[in-house]
């Protein structure tokens, strides 16, 4: 009996890079596919017989296919990116019919390797921001336009994982994703930086900062995992005081316990203001906080949160 092997490859990977059992069925046997690419290319360069499947008129792709088993016996059909899965399904409907015809069997020459649909996020900022057909708006942002969108991002992300909504928080993933690959994108326009070194860069700096599980560090817990990362950060920064490099964009609640967690860490005793204006007093309140093992900014919104509640139900039976 016949036999037609459907090969499936991942777009993703480079072309040519096929399992050694994929590599074994295209050398040995006709492969066969609907239209020319690089995959074909690259099986061609290393020996295989490669062809385009020839319909004649009044004939269907199915029976071409099936008229190619009856001549060679066996047959790759070599599937698009897309898996062609019209036409797997209507041969498995035709052998269904007729098992006697030929075997069908399916064969993943190669497979998306986790993360790969990374690149097709690359690939479609790529045609977004392209010169002519691209998308207008996002081809006259700036690194400052976009700054603003960032931050709203990360705030509905935030809201997101407050509200414990798993859903709602991949989606907000993608939004900030997209910031990070719109930026990036943006980089590779001035010839800054690409996507590629901002991933390079973040990969070097988790391996630099986790020794404990790259170069085998001993660690006693936790806190030696943190003062470590502190002291490797220390070191790779430059800084001359314990509170360069926080980001002072961020909330003023949230700065202040920042500030407050850098001295600490940092060992130093650094007395807090005199309570004697509504800054020192907050700052203060957030001292208090954190020795409690509380967030001043996540209270202090939740509070804000509730109250929000509680004038809409206000409101509501005021308006009845």
């Amino acid at each position: 009996m016949g036999r037609a092997v459907l090969l499936v490859t991942s777009p993703r990977l480079p072309a040519g890079v096929l399992t050694a059992q994929a590599w074994d069925l295209v050398r040995a046997h006709p492969v066969l596919t609907a239209a020319e690419s690089d995959q074909t290319a690259a099986l061609r360069a290393a020996g295989a017989s490669v062809a385009l499947l020839d319909v004649p008129a009044g004939s269907t792709a199915v029976e071409a296919l099936l008229a190619a088993i009856a001549e060679h016996g066996t047959i790759v059909w070599l599937a698009a990116p897309d898996g062609d899965e019209d036409l797997a399904r209507e041969l498995g409907l035709r052998l269904a019919r007729e098992p006697g015809l030929a075997e069908l069997e399916l064969l993943y020459g190669s497979w998306d390797p986790p993360g790969a649909r990374l690149l097709d996020v690359v690939t479609v900022m790529d045609r977004l921001m392209h010169p002519e057909a691209g998308d207008p708006w996002k081809r006259a942002q700036t690194h400052e336009t976009l700054a603003p969108f960032l931050l709203e991002e990360a705030y509905e992300l935030y809201d997101a994982i407050r509200d414990d909504d798993a859903e709602a928080v991949r989606e907000e993933l993608g939004d900030v994703l997209l910031q990070v690959v719109l930026h990036a994108r943006l980089g590779e326009e001035t010839a800054a930086f690409t996507i590629d070194d901002v991933a390079g860069d973040l990969v070097a700096k988790l391996i630099r900062r986790n020794p404990h599980v790259f170069a085998g560090t001993a660690v006693g817990g936790i806190d030696e995992i943190i003062a470590n990362w502190e002291q490797i950060k220390k070191t790779e920064k430059s800084r001359a005081s314990a509170v360069d490099g926080v980001a002072l964009s961020q909330p003023a609640l949230s700065l202040a316990a920042k500030l407050l967690q850098r001295v600490e860490r940092a060992g130093l005793t650094a007395p807090l203001p005199p309570p004697d204006s509504l800054g020192a007093e907050l700052l203060a309140t957030v001292a208090r906080a954190r020795e409690s093992g509380t967030d001043a900014e996540a209270a202090l919104r939740e509070t804000a949160l509730a109250y929000m509640d509680a004038v809409r139900t206000i409101e509501r039976t005021t308006d009845h």
